[in-house]
């Protein structure tokens, strides 16, 4: 069975504290590693969990702000340090090669390994990236620099395979690729075998978005629309909706809000001023508008398959 989970790794806004961390979360796809956006320490997180490194591949960062982005330069060090000698692919609405580069400049280091630099479009909604397992939309938002969300969305699986059926029909071992993508076959006697007799229908897929930095935007539920798993920041309560509308951010019951109007199954929220020591009053402010809503808890594993 695949698997499809975010490890939240920091769900602090502006400066990190003790317990909480700069932005970063680790989205596995079927044991393929995704890194979205990368705060201070994001290493170091990853090391707790027992991520290796060399088996990131794709690293998205939603926009150029310190606390999104300042853990990249060291992550890159150290995969060099270790030897990484495969290609990485970095996606950002901004200039981010420019900062990578300066580092290395005045540093007078040299990376091994190539970095393919990917600028996104944050004014509308693309595919950034696709293989056959899932493809990766630009999600638009509205921040005070250019700042994309991404839309990790699975492909269509391939069929299940009957094994009672294949046996029952002498279904040679070379023909189940092809029953997968929905082949009939033809037996040697030139009878044909329906598909739907020999397999099962195909699991599900799934889908998770994640809105970085932003301002309540509503253009965004139409990208985002029956998504399986929502993070939304939610940097401060309604209370502060001001302090919230001058920097280009959301209310805790805003991100509730975009969760009932995208028709998303699960909300979790994050991007925690630290002016709130206690989160749960967040969660009470998004609760009170959809229910169905979790803390961006910092080391919690979220399973988009399951919603829980």
């Amino acid at each position: 069975m695949s698997k499809f989970s975010v490890l939240i790794l920091g769900n602090a806004s502006a400066s990190p504290t003790l317990t909480r961390g700069n932005t970063a979360q680790l989205i596995n796809i079927d044991e393929q590693y995704y890194l979205m956006d990368c705060g201070e320490g994001t290493q170091i997180k990853l090391r707790e969990h027992k991520i290796k490194l060399q088996r990131i591949n794709h690293i998205f960062i939603s926009h150029l702000h310190g606390d999104h982005y300042l853990g990249l330069i060291g992550l890159l060090q150290t995969m060099n340090l270790m030897g990484r000698e495969k290609e990485l692919n970095i996606y950002c609405p901004g200039n981010v090669r420019e900062v990578v580069d300066i580092n290395l400049k005045v540093s007078e280091s040299q990376l091994r390994y190539s970095i393919n630099y990917n600028t996104v479009n944050h004014k509308e909604s693309e595919i950034v990236f696709e293989d056959d397992k899932v493809e990766v939309l630009t999600i638009p938002l509205k921040h005070r620099i250019a700042c994309s969300g991404y839309l990790f969305r699975e492909k269509k699986k391939p069929k299940r395979i009957n094994p009672k059926a294949i046996k029952s029909y002498n279904v040679p071992k070379y023909f189940i690729n092809k029953l997968k993508v929905g082949e009939d076959y033809i037996n040697e006697e030139g009878e044909i075998i329906k598909n739907s007799r020999l397999t099962m229908d195909s699991l599900p897929s799934f889908s998770y978005a994640f809105c970085s930095d932003t301002k309540f935007y509503e253009p965004i539920s139409n990208v985002i629309n029956g998504v399986d798993l929502l993070y939304h920041e939610a940097t401060f309560i309604d209370e502060h909706s001001d302090r919230a509308k001058k920097t280009f951010h959301s209310t805790a019951k805003q991100a509730g809000e975009m969760a009932k109007i995208s028709n998303a199954k699960h909300l979790i929220i994050g991007h925690f001023s630290n002016r709130y020591p206690e989160l749960n009053v967040l969660l009470k402010e998004a609760r009170s508008v959809f229910k169905n809503t979790d803390l961006a808890a910092q080391g919690k594993t979220f399973n988009v398959d399951n919603n829980q």
